[in-house]
């Protein structure tokens, strides 16, 4: 996948590999953009290619082609090998979190979004996409543990679009599912979140690493309420959280190392940078520095240094 071949080495390299998939898949050249989306299928195997071993497909896009859309999507994740949680094709398929093995914990990744931008969802299949509710969030992360998952990852699409600091809703509901234990044990181990389309803090919430926003890793140009141009919509970091086994069974799996990698999307090019490796190979590029110190400040925003993170490449 040649527009995410500098970040193929770090994704690849994770026992885990998680991506956010906000578009549904069209189908035989029928491809649109904003505002109901529909992109290319082959986008799948690009993402399995790079190293990604599971999307979240639950976002304010997901209706966009209705049912149509959801299926087609699901089935080309599926076809490339890559999970997927947030969005579905059967009742069953919708209480189903993404299971994957990775260095020696069982993982589940479950999804959910704020809103589907107005579209109902089908009928027969009021399930199709996850909707945000804290309950019901912390019942299906509770199943998950019950089931046997070590680590219980939640995607959220959540906040306020080109808005750096977190909503009351984000801040809110950090609070109240990283509360959420049982016999002491968090009943969840980390919330990646997406949608703003601006890189936005990571924060350690009553102990557990939560990332607002990721940003946006490949969009075109970007452009804000006003009309105008807003180069934040190609930043974003990638999230690489190292979880060390517990001493003793049955207790929290916890984040050892948490380090972010800041990245932006070249529209002229038509690729993904991996900013600190790019300068750290010389590029000298007054864009590259610029835009690694705008994710740099915005991810650190809420003094997440102080809990340990640290930018990596």
């Amino acid at each position: 996948a040649p527009m995410l071949a500098a970040v193929a080495p770090v994704v690849s390299a994770a026992d885990l590999a998680i991506c956010h998939m906000e578009t549904v898949y069209g189908a035989d050249g029928d491809y649109s953009g904003y505002p109901a989306f529909k992109s290319p299928p082959q986008v799948a195997a690009g993402l399995a290619a790079t190293g990604y071993d599971t999307c979240s497909t639950a976002s304010n896009h997901s209706l966009d082609d209705g049912a149509d859309g959801i299926r087609r999507t699901l089935d080309a994740l599926d076809a490339a090998g890559v999970g997927h949680a947030g969005s579905a094709r059967t009742a069953a398929e919708a209480n189903a979190p993404a299971w994957r093995k990775a260095g020696g914990a069982q993982v589940a990744q479950l999804a959910y979004t704020f809103d589907t931008n107005g579209h109902e969802p089908p009928e027969d299949s009021p399930w199709a996409v996850s909707a945000i509710d804290e309950q019901k969030i912390i019942a299906d992360a509770r199943s998950a543990r019950g089931a046997g998952a070590d680590v219980v990852v939640i995607s959220l699409h959540w906040g306020t679009e080109w808005q750096t600091e977190p909503d009351e809703q984000q801040l809110g509901l950090a609070k109240t599912l990283t509360a959420a234990a049982t016999g002491g044990r968090p009943d969840i181990d980390l919330i990646i979140g997406t949608h703003a389309h601006v890189p936005q803090a990571y924060e350690k919430v009553n102990g557990t690493w939560v990332i607002y926003g990721m940003g946006d890793q490949i969009a075109g140009p970007m452009f804000d309420y006003t009309g105008g141009f807003d180069g934040r919509g190609n930043q974003g970091s990638i999230g690489r959280f190292t979880f060390a086994p517990p001493a003793r069974p049955g207790e929290r799996w916890t984040v050892s190392r948490a380090e972010f990698i800041p990245q932006w999307y070249d529209i002229d090019e038509g690729r993904v940078v991996n900013l600190p490796d790019a300068l750290e190979r010389g590029a000298d590029r007054d864009d590259y520095r610029e835009a690694q110190e705008s994710i740099r400040e915005a991810v650190l925003s809420r003094g997440a240094a102080n809990d340990g993170l640290t930018m990596a490449r």
